[in-house]
């Protein structure tokens, strides 16, 4: 189960907010994952490319089902990730899932959520070249 501390969520929202200082703490601390989240979310192939690379094979599932990748959000599920699948469906609109990560103490995962989701919505799939092609965040 890929779980991070409370402050490296915390500070991944702030980087995803735009806080260089969040990025250097991240850094700092050997979470180079985290911060590549922040393209990764918008579905910029270099960022993907790297959490692959570097094994981050939960972010990059976690990313495939906020796109609404059926396929990727049950491999979450079968994988026990269940704070990351609640954060995808969070972020594809479900409140039940930020109920749930509210109801478990995980307030942050769903802030970091809520940041993902606030990106997508701003920037869209910035990263995909192909006809501007990705789910509609209400």
């Amino acid at each position: 189960m890929l779980l991070y501390s409370k402050e490296a969520i915390d500070k991944t929202s702030e980087w995803i907010d735009g806080n260089p200082s969040a990025k250097y703490w991240l850094l700092e601390n050997n979470f180079e994952e985290l911060v590549l989240l922040k393209d990764a979310a918008c579905r910029h192939t270099k960022a993907i490319e790297s959490l692959l690379i570097k094994k981050h094979f939960i972010l990059v599932t976690f990313v495939s089902a906020v796109w609404d990748d059926k396929k990727a959000f049950a491999l979450l599920m079968d994988k026990k990730e269940f704070i990351w699948a609640a954060m995808a469906n969070f972020i594809n609109g479900d409140d039940k899932a930020a109920i749930f990560l509210k109801n478990s103490k995980l307030q942050h995962f769903a802030e970091l959520a809520f940041k993902i989701q606030t990106k997508i919505k701003n920037e869209g799939d910035k990263g995909t070249n192909f006809f501007r092609s990705g789910p509609y965040k209400p």
